[in-house]
């Protein structure tokens, strides 16, 4: 059940990346960020008012309040460090929020077995891999190298975060509703902020219309990012949390994948080899 879900949360994050992606390509980051997590606080507040979610509020939701405040943080610190860029050394370092819940899980006391240990060391490499990583080329600007990291580090905490949220379904979705609320609310400071600065909040070409015209792909940015989360969280409770962590991380993969197929965007073979070793971690940590 552990590794079913977690590799439901990386094939719907992998999506959401790879729509989020094409999306920004048209308009400000931020915009999507705010744009899509307000499509999903609509449908996951019918949804906590359709199943009575409202009863399950505690101190737990705290856990969501904090990953609805850290998530978009780590997102605008990673469209900034891709910016800065080079995207072959940003993309493989933002994978490494994968350690953040597999070093909870470690000091929680989880200890998983030899082959899934490897199966562990091996779907790693693999992610780094996938994002195509340069290995030789301009020198990185130390900005950018700080502004990865702090993604991963937020990324990785949402992970930790999300899976402390709830323990029932009806809890979760409560919780994913007040991480989003949460999303939103910073988000769309942090755009109000940048536009006083100077900066648009609409696209060049087409303004609101444009926005209008994208709000089925927003909305699917949003629900899937939504869904992933939901799916993670399902997966760290019923199992080994270092395990549904590195599964759950294999989304780079999806996302290269999803290039590959729609866009016909060509693997390089540092990210063919990488998906080769992320399936084969992934079959090792299923059997271990």
């Amino acid at each position: 059940m552990t590794a079913l879900f977690a590799l439901a949360t990386s094939l719907l994050w992998g999506l959401a990346d790879f729509g989020g992606g094409l999306l920004t390509r048209r308009m400000p980051a931020l915009t999507v960020v705010v744009a899509s997590q307000t499509v999903a606080v609509v449908v996951l507040g019918a949804v906590v008012m359709a199943t009575g979610g409202w009863h399950e509020a505690g101190p737990q939701l705290w856990f969501a309040v904090a990953a609805g405040a850290v998530g978009p943080v780590a997102m605008l610190s990673f469209h900034q460090a891709l910016a800065l860029g080079p995207m072959g050394v940003v993309s493989p370092l933002g994978s490494l929020g994968v350690t953040v819940p597999v070093g909870v899980g470690l000091v929680l006391g989880e200890r998983p077995g030899l082959l899934q240990f490897g199966g562990i060391a091996v779907a790693v490499t693999g992610i780094l891999l996938a994002g195509g990583p340069e290995f030789r080329g301009a020198a990185v600007r130390r900005r950018a190298v700080l502004l990865t990291l702090l993604a991963a580090l937020g990324f990785g905490a949402v992970m930790a975060l999300i899976s402390e949220a709830s323990t029932t379904v009806t809890g979760l979705f409560l919780a994913l509703f007040v991480q989003r609320v949460t999303n939103v609310a910073v988000g769309g400071t942090a755009l109000f902020v940048s536009v006083r600065r100077g900066a648009r909040a609409l696209p060049e070409e087409g303004g609101l219309r444009a926005v209008r015209l994208a709000l089925p792909a927003l909305a699917f940015v949003g629900l899937a990012d939504v869904a992933a989360n939901g799916t993670y969280a399902i997966a760290a409770q019923h199992g080994p949390v270092t395990i549904a962590a590195v599964l759950a991380s294999l989304y780079p993969v999806v996302t290269a994948l999803a290039a590959r197929g729609v866009l016909k965007e060509r693997l390089r073979a540092v990210q063919a080899a990488g998906a080769g070793l992320a399936l084969v971690g992934t079959v090792l940590l299923a059997s271990g």
